[in-house]
Formats: C-alpha cells, sequence, structure tokens
C-alpha cells in the first residue's frame, strides 16, 4: 500500500420527504416530519468544544486485495492544525494539514510533498476544505443544517437528512442518532459517475465530557473498486499546550499528486 493512499484517505442515502415539522426529543425511532431546525441545535449541543486534542489511532486500510494496519499520532489545534505521525516502530511519515497547507514526507523513499488542500479533492473530486476534513475526523456534519434547505427522508431507524437541491459538487446525506442526536453516517454521492465516499461513525465515547469518535469507517467506491479504512481512536485528550513537531528532512525529494 503507498502511503500516499492511506494519508488521502485519511485526510478524507438517497430519498424524499417533507411538510409540517413536529418537535425533536429522544426518541428509540425518528419523527416523521421532525423540525429540522431544533434537531439541528439538538446535534450542535452533541458537538465536542476544545482547544487542543492529542491521541492514537490505529489504522486498518482495506483495498479488497491487501490489507495494513499503521499506528498513527493525532494531534489537532481545532480550526488551525492537524498533525499525524505514522509509525511501525519508528516515525515513518508525517502529515500537517493546516487551512492554507497540507505538507507531507516519507522515510522509506525520502520523498515529501507540500500543497495544499486541493490535493486531497484531486485524489476524490471533491471540494473539501480544512474545516470540512476536521469536521469528518470529529463527527460532524461538513455543511451545518443552518445553510441552505434539507429535506427528511423516510427511514425507520435514524433520522436522515438530504439537501434541497445541491449545496456543493457533492450530495451528502446524514443519518442521525434519534436518541442521542450523534451524527451516524454521513455520505456523498460524488460527480462523475456513480462514485461514493462515506464515513460511519458505529461508536463514540465520552472525553472530558465531551463526544468524539471511537470508531470511523471511511469507505470509497469509484464502481469498480472499493477502497476501506477504520480509524480506531484511543488515549484521546485535552492537553492545555500542544507541540507540532514538523520539518522535512534535507535531501528528500519533492513528489507531485
Amino acid at each position: 500500500m503507498k502511503l500516499k493512499t492511506l494519508f488521502g484517505m485519511l485526510v478524507l442515502a438517497l430519498l424524499w420527504t417533507g411538510c409540517k415539522s413536529v418537535a425533536v426529543l429522544p426518541n428509540k425511532a425518528p419523527v416523521d416530519k421532525v423540525d429540522l431546525k431544533l434537531l439541528s441545535k439538538q446535534m450542535n449541543k452533541q458537538h465536542a468544544k476544545f482547544n487542543h486534542l492529542r491521541g492514537r489511532l490505529k489504522t486498518t486500510y482495506d483495498n479488497g486485495k491487501n490489507k495494513q494496519q499503521v499506528i498513527v499520532s493525532l494531534r489537532m489545534t481545532q480550526d488551525e492544525k492537524i498533525w499525524m505521525s505514522a509509525n511501525m516502530l519508528i516515525p515513518i511519515a508525517k502529515l500537517m494539514i493546516t487551512p492554507k497547507a497540507v505538507q507531507f514526507y516519507e522515510k522509506f523513499q525520502k520523498t515529501f510533498f507540500e500543497g495544499d488542500v486541493d490535493f486531497i479533492n484531486r485524489q476524490f473530486n471533491t471540494q473539501f476544505g480544512f474545516q470540512n476534513l476536521q469536521d469528518l475526523l470529529l463527527g460532524k456534519p461538513v455543511i451545518a443544517l443552518q445553510k441552505g434547505r434539507w429535506k427528511q427522508i423516510a427511514n425507520p431507524i435514524d433520522y436522515v437528512l438530504s439537501p434541497r437541491g445541491r449545496i456543493k459538487d457533492f450530495q451528502p446525506t446524514y443519518f442521525v442518532d434519534p436518541t442521542t442526536f450523534l451524527l451516524k453516517e454521513q455520505r456523498f454521492v460524488l460527480p462523475q459517475g456513480q462514485r461514493i465516499l462515506s464515513f460511519k461513525y458505529p461508536e463514540y465515547q465520552k472525553v472530558g465530557g465531551e463526544n468524539l469518535p471511537k470508531r470511523v469507517e471511511i469507505s470509497f467506491f469509484d464502481g469498480k473498486e472499493l477502497l476501506q479504512l477504520q480509524l480506531e481512536f484511543s488515549r484521546l485528550n485535552f492537553p492545555k499546550n500542544i507541540t507540532f513537531p514538523f520539518s522535512i528532512p534535507a535531501g528528500y525529494q519533492p513528489i507531485s499528486f
């Protein structure tokens, strides 16, 4: 497996309804014609609020032919930086993402990359910015329900929400737990064919009283091949101060995507 594919994945549902809405309360099953404004408020209350985050990821990459696990150290300052260091007994690669730049280097072939978030978008033909990538990791909708007009899709298990018309070049669909109001999945239909990108959040954990994903299951299907990446979060904490050690070693060769 190429490390750029792993990090591309890292830094990386369709029905109808509408009409008059009703109030939102925790329920074992979704309420028909739910008040989307109230549902949005309930969802926002569940979002983790912090300055700095530190922890560990066990990543499992599967392309249907090969499967590989890599341990990744994670550090984040909300809305500013996402830092990852991949380890196989020793550090083998580092990734730094900010709102303006993406930097990456790996020690096996002594190569590095410097660019912007568009490099990730080119891999999957998306329009994600830094904020979107951060939200995908934290289990937040990449497009808030306050933006645009949304419709509820009939579903016996979850609140399923989809925009009325296009918001961006990708079409998001959200699956929300009616009991906890936590996001269970966000699914995107991408342009240029039946390509599906999905982020599932089957399990959350409490960290300092805040809700954070314990597991994220990412899948990308281009009509022919299915790529899957599972992230298992552990040792999460909110440090008062945090550093982001990152320096491209001398002599490494630049690469492009």
